[in-house]
Formats: structure tokens, C-alpha cells, sequence
């Protein structure tokens, strides 16, 4: 008896994954000794995908469905659909938590792309609805990067998107302040986070003198942290918080 290509397609992954249970239990393990949140598939992952594809990614092929699913997702982007392409998103992600890649590309298309498609809505004429759905695209942003935080909180590089999207599209810059301050506290972290958490801090009422000592910090660490950036700053705040003469740094830019 010949078996319809699709039942042998299903049977095939079926065994496939059956041979990995044991890895995959072990990895899971693993996980949990690590205290990751690793996500699992759900109903709502069942619903954005097709039945060949669900049993896909039960039998170990995670990463492939994932990657198809973005490939869609960013045909749902070009033609404008971006409840589709956020409900895909959010598939992809929950299929590979541990992606940084996604969770940033899937904020950036939610709090750049999609709301800036929003505000531009030429069939909605209310400016105000139009200036309501953009910022419902900023929270689906700030909210996919938050997930992806709790998904992956021993690495840096969410919490310094997250400080970006808080500085240029929610413009909170005391939040913005602390992602990159929590950013900037992973061994690994590149150096100007704690500038851009000083710079941040600089703009939240009542914090200006934390702000000044702050960027004092920085700049005794050395020239190589004398950003022109940073130097400007201090001599305005010189300025604003009227630092005597004799207290004022003194600094040449960075050759």
C-alpha cells in the first residue's frame, strides 16, 4: 500500500522527534538549572500555523517553522497588514525565545515601521485616533521587548533597545535612564550605555546634579571616554548648576 505523501511527511517528523526526546529532555533541564523561561507552544501557536507545521515544531524543528513564519511575517510587513504580521511575530518569538533577533526586529517593526504607517493613515481622517494607533504600535513594541527581557535576562543588548525605543518613541527619559543603566551592569556591555544612562538622567526633573556627578564619573575614567557628547554636557550643567569656577573640570577634547 502506497501512504499519501502528506501521512508519510507526519510520520516521519513524529519519529524524528521521538528519537530527540531524550536530548530535548535534557536541554530542558539544562534550562531550568539556568532559570530560563523558556516559552511553550500553545494554543495560540496552533492557531497562526498550519497543522503540518505544528507537528513540525513539535518534533524538533523549532528554528525552521520559526524561520518560515518570519519569512511570512515580513511579506504580512510589505503588504501592510500588521495585525497579521504582529500575530506572527508573536509565534516566532514563542518558538525561539532565546533569538534576540526577533524580539528586536519584531519591537522595531511594531514602534517604527507600523506606527509610523498609523500616523500616516491617509483612510483614517481623525488625527487623534491616527496619534492613538501610533502609540498603541510604540506599547507593542516596548511589549515585545519586555517579553524577550524576561526570556533572556542575562544578556544586555533588549534592555539597551528598550532604553532607545523609551528615549525616541516614548519619550521617558527617566525610564530610558534605567534600561540603560541595567543594560550597562552586564560584564559585557559596551562602554557608552553608562554615557547615554548620564545623558538620559541629565533630562529627569530634580536628578540634574545626580546626573553631573554622573558624567564626572565617566570623565575621569580617561580621554578615551571624552566623547564630544559628553563634554558639551558637563560644561552646560556647569552652567545650569552654577558650579564655581575653581570646581569646574577642566578638559580638552579627545585628540
Amino acid at each position: 500500500m502506497i501512504l499519501p505523501r502528506r501521512v508519510l511527511a507526519i510520520g516521519l517528523l513524529l519519529a524524528f522527534g521521538a528519537a530527540r526526546l531524550p536530548f530535548e529532555v535534557h536541554l530542558e533541564k539544562q534550562s531550568l538549572d539556568l532559570q530560563i523561561k523558556a516559552a511553550r507552544l500553545s494554543m495560540e501557536v496552533r492557531e497562526e500555523v498550519s497543522q503540518l507545521s505544528f507537528i513540525a515544531a513539535l518534533s524538533g524543528f523549532r528554528s525552521f517553522v520559526a524561520a518560515c513564519l518570519w519569512i511570512e511575517a515580513h511579506s504580512a510587513w510589505e503588504r501592510t497588514q500588521w495585525g497579521r504580521m504582529a500575530g506572527l511575530f508573536n509565534t516566532v518569538t514563542t518558538l525561539q525565545p532565546r533569538s534576540l533577533l526577533y524580539w528586536d526586529l519584531a519591537s522595531w517593526h511594531m514602534a517604527w515601521n507600523a506606527s509610523i504607517a498609523a500616523l500616516q493613515d491617509e483612510k483614517q481622517p481623525s488625527e487623534a485616533l491616527r496619534v492613538r494607533a501610533q502609540r498603541q504600535y510604540f506599547q507593542l513594541g516596548r511589549d515585545f521587548l519586555e517579553r524577550g527581557i524576561q526570556n533572556n535576562p542575562d544578556r544586555y543588548q533588549l534592555y539597551e533597545k528598550l532604553a532607545v525605543l523609551l528615549r525616541d518613541k516614548l519619550e521617558d527619559p527617566c525610564a530610558s535612564a534605567a534600561a540603560f543603566d541595567k543594560a550597562a551592569s552586564f560584564p559585557d556591555a559596551p562602554p557608552y550605555l553608562k554615557r547615554f544612562a548620564a545623558y538620559e538622567l541629565a533630562q529627569c526633573p530634580g536628578r540634574e546634579r545626580e546626573a553631573y556627578d554622573r558624567m564626572k564619573e565617566i570623565f575621569a575614567k580617561g580621554v578615551h571616554e571624552r566623547m564630544p557628547t559628553l563634554l558639551s554636557k558637563i560644561r552646560e550643567f556647569e552652567e545650569t548648576l552654577q558650579i564655581p569656577e575653581d570646581q569646574r573640570l577642566k578638559m580638552e577634547p579627545p585628540q
